[in-house]
């Protein structure tokens, strides 16, 4: 075996040890999510004892809202392990990783779905505080019939084996139009949830976390209709507008990036498109695939998404209020054959050869300014579109890379709306439509702040070749 050979052989095994070790760190942060959270609420106690008698006694409810947090917390954390159990690793997790901690931090790439770095949520995350350990499978704690938590050892909940018929392949890097494949949810834990497994983690780590559970409210809650039909309906309609055919013969085939938890392109696939979300976070491929591929009924599952903060409430029971999921059976929603997910970087692979002129649509929700060069997502959106395709936007300019500093490796190109459309017209793009869309995302319809955005809204078709090239020239 050459040098060379050995070297690359090396090289492999280098990358796969870090990307089993990023995605330990992401498992690791969901693990983390309780006892994150206990230590809030430790916060919570010691600043009411500091508090002089009087204003305790006026107080006398708040030690009760502790424990009722404590709760609400510890039924976030069954749904989260019940996803976790369900999760089907696309490595070897327990593998010996033999590589040092700043051999890691040096190494790990943003650029694939198991980076613990990039936040792919443009939602405000609150901060935990305090050290985080791993959570053990028997340090899940539930109270029958809604009862506090009174921290007493009570038993496991018996988990039994479901089969379930996915409805989506979920796929890392590889973005064939899949077809569905069998799973079934382990009885017990894997061992790859073996706490001698887990990471210390980052709080950011956890935030990312809260905010996924306010995602599924977005994605998959009645209570998130309202964000739905903001920004998901006047996408439906205008690709119903546009394609009026597409139950005749061959159905259109439509791209969802950055499909986040998957409901736009569950709902596109209704219509009767060939939907393919992709997604770059596995935060969310984790939980969306749980959604889509293990629920056996709708409103199975009841979380509490508020419960992290304390600013703005209303009252304590708007922030203690449950959350059932999902709000439909997505197995039952009518979805048409072809809908998958891919899991991956927008820019490395869609930026294949392969995907050239292959999609009738494009539709991007909340997602542009996800880029380090909002260009080059322009560009590969006008590649993988054929001749006469069109682009569907709704979102704010909130560039995410944008507070990025002393990243020597790293950039962020920021564009007004004004530059976004003349670099969009350059790379072939017509506008047919365009309009402002007031919405929110991820906010609590309870809450007494609520940040709305101005979202641009647009319809751009591509032109064919020849005229592309004859109005550059």
């Amino acid at each position: 075996m050459s040098r060379m050979e050995d070297e690359e052989i090396r090289r492999r095994k280098i990358e796969e040890a870090l990307e089993v070790k990023s995605l330990r760190r992401i498992i690791s942060a969901y693990l983390n999510y309780p006892e994150a959270a206990e230590e809030d609420f430790r916060r919570y106690e010691t600043y009411f004892r500091r508090l002089p008698p009087s204003h305790k006694a006026l107080l006398s409810h708040l030690p009760s809202k502790f424990q009722k947090l404590r709760w609400c917390v510890s039924q976030n954390s069954y749904f989260i392990f019940e996803m976790l159990k369900a999760f089907d690793p696309p490595l070897d997790m327990s593998q010996d990783i033999d590589i040092s901690s700043e051999q890691f931090v040096e190494n790990v790439s943003d650029n694939h779905p198991f980076s613990g770095e990039r936040n792919p949520f443009p939602c405000q995350c609150e901060s935990s505080s305090g050290q985080m350990s791993s959570l053990k499978a028997d340090e899940l704690r539930f109270e029958e019939g809604g009862n506090a938590v009174d921290g007493s050892p009570i038993a496991q909940p018996v988990y039994e084996e479901k089969k379930t018929e996915p409805l989506v392949e979920s796929n890392t890097g590889n973005c064939s139009i899949g077809l569905a494949f069998d799973k079934k949810v382990c009885v017990s834990s894997p061992d790859w949830l073996d706490p001698a497994l887990q990471l210390h983690v980052p709080l950011v780590d956890v935030d990312k976390v809260r905010c996924i559970i306010r995602n599924i409210v977005r994605d998959w809650a009645s209570e998130g209709q309202i964000e739905r039909d903001q920004c998901y309906k006047p996408i439906l309609e205008e690709l119903e507008r546009l394609f009026p055919d597409r139950a005749k013969g061959s159905p259109p085939a439509c791209l969802v990036p950055g499909a986040g938890l998957g409901r736009l392109a569950l709902e596109i696939s209704c219509l009767g498109f060939i939907s393919q979300g992709n997604e770059f976070s596995y935060y969310m491929m984790i939980c969306s695939s749980f959604i889509l591929n293990h629920t056996q009924t709708a409103e199975e599952w009841t979380i509490y998404p508020w419960v992290h903060s304390n600013c703005n409430s209303l009252s304590d029971s708007d922030q203690l209020r449950p959350v059932s999921v999902p709000d439909i059976h997505p197995a039952s929603a009518g979805i048409a054959e072809g809908f998958s997910m891919c899991g991956g970087d927008f820019v490395e692979v869609y930026n294949d050869p392969s995907q050239v002129g292959v999609w009738d649509a494009v539709v991007t929700c909340f997602f542009i300014d996800t880029a380090h060069n909002v260009v080059e997502y322009i560009e590969i959106i006008s590649r993988v579109l054929k001749d006469g395709g069109v682009w569907i936007n709704l979102g704010p300019l909130l560039y995410h890379f944008a507070d990025m500093y002393n990243q020597e490796d790293d950039m962020s190109i920021e564009l007004s709306l004004e530059d976004v459309k003349r670099v969009a017209s350059h790379y072939g793009f017509q506008i047919e439509k365009e309009s402002t869309i007031e919405t929110t995302y991820t906010t609590n319809s309870k809450s007494m702040m609520q940040n709305r955005y101005f979202a641009a809204f647009w319809t751009m078709r591509k032109k064919p070749l020849a005229t592309t090239e004859q109005s550059i020239g």
